[in-house]
């Protein structure tokens, strides 16, 4: 593989890739960025977890003019979800340059603010159709400084339901805009309608195994008997984070119910939840405070979940392409990972050799606190009054998350009466603040 230093990047970008520790490009990257560096038009396909997200983000942010405060690039994602991890990889790597602007416009989330942020203007805009659509629509940004449109998850979003929109949203963009389509599956239908919103694009589909590193299990199981055969699958591979998944929210709820009676803690996450609540259950997830979290497809797509060790389905797929994007969320990155399918309608028939001694559980226990960003605070501000006021180890502190007016953090579950208790008399930043076990 090549490093980045081969390739016509500003300085600051790789120097700033250099501090991230991105040394190699993945094959996705050394494949589509000399074209899109270029300034070609690019449809491409690789499977979930090559870095498709930093292929487009550094060609978006190689030609950003920083002192035109003006959006230059939009992209387009399927779910909130995807959009809130894009725009935070798409911030880490914009490091590289002082006061660079990306706005998140997307659905569930409150309008009147996102209009005040658009009027100070911005350089970047991650969202999702229909509100991105809306905005438009009210002229609350323009696209006339446009210079890339991205598609990320292209094949879900050139299907019925989303089609309309993006049509919609490209009579807004000029025509002589740079368009990148990424997804992990591109059916022939969405193909044919990615060359219509493209300019001679170039194609690149890295058709080697897309599942390569993800050992795939089949079982014959009849439904009374799946909640059961799941502890033994996941106490069989010894995963310390699994995700089930569903096609139905009834599914997911009554698999919790299930779940919880036989001791496993677990998280439910499907469209009828809130957006404070979704966001809540993937970072209580990505933080490894709990070891399960059971969902339907609407988690299935571009979340970026560190190290998650087994994925089973609960049901069947209802299709390839979402079979793919499910079994998708491990084995991300070249990392060894696990997919499991149940049903009685399956030919194959294997024994699984349950570990009993394995304990379902989780290695950390998260803790609420009421101050965020809006308050000047940094994951350093709370790491430093663990450790210098309460006297932690580094190692006993996990995953930090700073939102907007709440922060969470990970603690070593051994640890997490002590430091609960001693959180209640001190200050963080010279503030006071409420804390809540999660």
């Amino acid at each position: 593989m090549k490093d980045f230093n081969t390739l016509p990047l500003k300085q600051e970008i790789l120097e700033n890739l250099g501090k991230l520790n991105f040394t190699q490009m993945t094959p996705i990257q050394q494949s589509t960025l000399p074209l899109s560096l270029n300034g070609q038009d690019v449809i491409a396909k690789a499977k979930t977890g090559s870095g498709k997200t930093v292929a487009f983000s550094l060609a978006i942010l190689n030609k950003l003019q920083v002192k035109k405060f003006r959006i230059q690039s939009l992209i387009l994602c399927p779910t909130r979800e995807l959009a809130n991890q894009v725009a935070q990889e798409l911030r880490m790597l914009a490091k590289a340059f002082h006061n660079v602007k990306i706005i998140t416009l997307c659905g569930g989330m409150p309008h009147k603010p996102q209009v005040h942020s658009l009027s100070h203007h911005a350089h970047i805009v991650v969202g999702t159709p229909g509100r991105v659509l809306k905005h438009l629509q009210q002229e609350n940004f323009s696209c006339e400084d446009m210079e890339t449109f991205v598609l990320d998850e292209a094949d879900r979003m050139l299907e019925m339901g989303f089609i309309e929109d993006i049509e919609a949203i490209k009579q807004f963009v000029p025509n002589t805009v740079q368009t990148l389509l990424f997804s992990a599956t591109f059916p022939q239908e969405t193909i044919d309608l990615a060359n219509k919103i493209t300019n001679n694009a170039q194609k690149i589909f890295l058709e080697q195994d897309v599942q390569n590193n993800i050992k795939e299990l089949h079982y014959k199981v009849h439904d009374n008997d799946k909640s059961e055969v799941i502890i033994d699958v996941i106490k069989a591979n010894e995963a310390k984070s699994t995700i089930i998944f569903c096609n139905t929210k009834l599914s997911c709820e009554q698999l919790a119910d299930e779940l919880e009676q036989l001791n496993v803690d677990v998280l439910v996450l499907h469209s009828d939840y809130e957006q404070q609540d979704r966001m809540e259950t993937l970072i209580l997830f990505s933080s490894k405070t709990y070891p399960v979290l059971i969902a339907t497809d609407v988690a299935a797509r571009g979340l970026d979940i560190e190290k998650v060790d087994l994925v089973i389905n609960y049901d069947l797929p209802l299709n390839e392409e979402i079979y793919t994007h499910r079994i998708g969320r491990t084995g991300r990155m070249n990392k060894q990972g696990i997919a499991v399918s149940l049903s009685d309608e399956l030919d194959a028939s294997e024994y699984v050799f349950c570990n009993k001694e394995f304990e379902i559980d989780a290695d950390f226990r998260s803790i609420y606190l009421n101050i965020g960003k809006r308050l000047k605070i940094s994951p350093a501000d709370i790491l430093g009054a663990l450790c210098v006021q309460i006297g932690l180890d580094k190692s006993e502190v996990g995953k930090i998350d700073i939102l907007p007016t709440c922060s969470y953090v990970a603690i070593k579950k051994e640890k997490i009466d002590a430091v609960y208790k001693a959180l209640q008399n001190i200050r963080i930043k010279g503030k006071y603040f409420k804390s809540y076990l999660k």
